[in-house]
């Protein structure tokens, strides 16, 4: 809880104009907790400015706008990478797509019970890759797939509710009740994505079954390929 509000302090200090050494002195934090927690508050350019106002805080121009460089060469950087890989591997091919699900599904799905597929996240891009995948790969009409929240006691659930209905393009009916936890979300690190865990679902025995075999079948055969390396 402590490191929590550290981080909360740091963040409202940066999103204010302090600088990286000012905060550090402020909050007694190395520096390079402060990169990982600091690393897209980049100073505007009028933050700037009232640095080059006082006299004792102009030291820090320099440092902060060698930040901001290589803060944009690294998002330009990105962005190359991202185009590449976009042109790449898109679009994904059904055979593809299916396997991208699966890995997903791998990773992230519900294995216990035996008539439920169901995913839940708390990137909206993963639940929307989620619901895309059960709707094209698995061939399941959008109005069976059901909607479930797990939320904050102190989250305005009308409003989260709206926020993932406008997200999936579903119904409100297809939202079953919200499970709200005792616990705050302002008692938590804000490093998600702030609006809950959202799974979706759908009950089918057959293909509860076709994921979790082609998902052995995966397993087993690089399971032998490894023994052979």
């Amino acid at each position: 809880m402590a490191r929590i509000t550290e981080r909360r302090k740091a963040i409202q200090l940066r999103r204010r104009g302090y600088t990286y050494s000012e905060i550090r002195r402020k909050l007694l934090l190395p520096k390079s907790t402060l990169s990982d927690w600091l690393r897209g508050f980049i100073l505007t350019d009028s933050q700037l400015n009232n640095l080059r106002k006082h006299i004792k805080r102009n030291k820090y121009v320099a440092m902060e706008k060698t930040r901001r460089v290589k803060y944009e060469k690294r998002q330009n950087r990105l962005l190359e990478i991202y185009k590449n890989e976009k042109r790449k591997w898109l679009p994904l091919s059904e055979k593809e797509l299916f396997l991208a699900g699966l890995f997903l599904y791998w990773g992230e799905g519900n294995k216990a019970k035996r008539h439920t597929v169901s995913i839940n996240n708390t990137d909206p891009l993963v639940v929307k890759f989620a619901l895309y995948w059960i709707l094209k790969s698995l061939k399941v009409p959008k109005n069976k797939v059901r909607v479930f929240l797990h939320l904050y006691s102190d989250m305005n659930i009308k409003k989260e509710l709206t926020f993932w209905k406008k997200q999936l393009s579903v119904k409100k009916n297809q939202f079953t009740k919200p499970y709200i936890k005792k616990t705050k979300k302002s008692d938590l690190d804000q490093k998600g994505f702030g609006h809950g865990t959202c799974g979706i679902q759908v009950n089918s025995t057959f293909l509860k079954e076709k994921i979790l075999m082609s998902i052995k079948a995966i397993a087993d055969y690089y399971d032998e390929k490894l023994t052979k390396i």
